[in-house]
């Protein structure tokens, strides 16, 4: 048997500190603002933004459980909280969506005037704040899905801003107040089309499907072609968090193995498909095929 635990992580400690403290301030500029002006378009974001802010709590407390040890009952540490946040994430993500969806229906059957001066200008500081927000998981969020959820809660909010900002601009300059609804479902259109991956991906990992990122047919002929292999069986390849993969295989070896084998295999499979946990059992002879299913 050999083992490789991956001890990779980044933190992001800092950045998720940061998004939450402006977003909260932000929020709380939003609702002041929205009552000011008569401005349900800037009530419903403030709404959205502090959804999202605790979808970055969510997500900032992922990634410290994520760095617990192992321990007790749960012997691969609390990575798949990661997993699980990623889903939830999503589902924030969804409800914000009806709730915007919802505000602009009601705005459709009965349009109200909107102080379009003051909203363009407090959506626009949000579009600035969010962005920013935004960049601090932009390159993190290739890599973990925990880390693309918040990624996408904040573009997501940096999109509903700039739409908010221009529907302004437009209902100023026509006095069209359907336009703001007609951007909204725009905006929704937008945060639906990335949403979706996420949370495909996120319920994919939760199954122990292979991570997407992963050839299992390469990885099995890979290990296949490497001398002494004869047969490999129960190859199983799943995700232990969202960005750490494991895999566990039988390898049929007649002639046997030397620790310096496993431990090759091992660094190889690290380096090529980035799965840092493996676990081998070495069979002499192939125990799947002379027993059949009564194994």
């Amino acid at each position: 048997m050999a083992h490789l635990h991956s001890q990779n992580h980044t933190s992001y400690n800092r950045a998720f500190a940061i998004g939450i403290i402006l977003n909260i301030v932000f929020v709380a500029v939003e609702i002041i603002y929205g009552l000011i002006s008569n401005s349900s378009a800037l009530l419903a974001d403030a709404g959205h933004n502090a959804s999202d802010v605790l979808g970055l709590v969510f997500a900032w407390t992922a990634s410290w459980l994520a760095t617990i040890r192992p321990r007790g009952k749960y012997t691969y540490g609390l990575r798949k909280t990661t997993v699980l946040v990623a889903i939830l994430n999503a589902f924030l993500l969804f409800a914000a969506v009806i709730a915007i969806g919802w505000d602009s229906y009601n705005k459709i059957k009965d349009p109200q005037a909107v102080a379009g001066e003051q909203v363009m200008i407090v959506a626009g500081i949000g579009v600035v704040i969010n962005t920013l927000t935004a960049l601090l998981f932009f390159k993190g969020q290739k890599h973990d899905l925990n880390i693309r959820g918040a990624f996408l809660h904040m573009a997501a909010d940096a999109a509903v801003s700039l739409g908010v900002v221009l529907a302004g601009f437009l209902i100023n300059v026509t006095g069209l107040f359907w336009i703001d609804s007609l951007m909204s479902f725009i905006i929704i259109a937008v945060i639906l089309y990335g949403t979706w991956g996420l949370f495909s991906d996120s319920v994919n990992l939760a199954l122990d499907a292979v991570p997407k990122n992963i050839d299992i047919d390469k990885v099995r002929q890979f290990i296949e072609s490497q001398a002494g292999v004869e047969n490999l069986h129960d190859l199983h390849i799943w995700a232990m968090s969202t960005t750490q993969a494991a895999l566990t295989a039988h390898l049929v070896m007649p002639a046997g193995n030397d620790d310096k084998f496993i431990s090759e295999l091992k660094s190889e499979l690290k380096e090529r498909f980035n799965i840092g946990h493996t676990t081998f059992q070495i069979e002499r002879r192939n125990l799947e095929k002379e027993c059949g299913n009564n194994c």
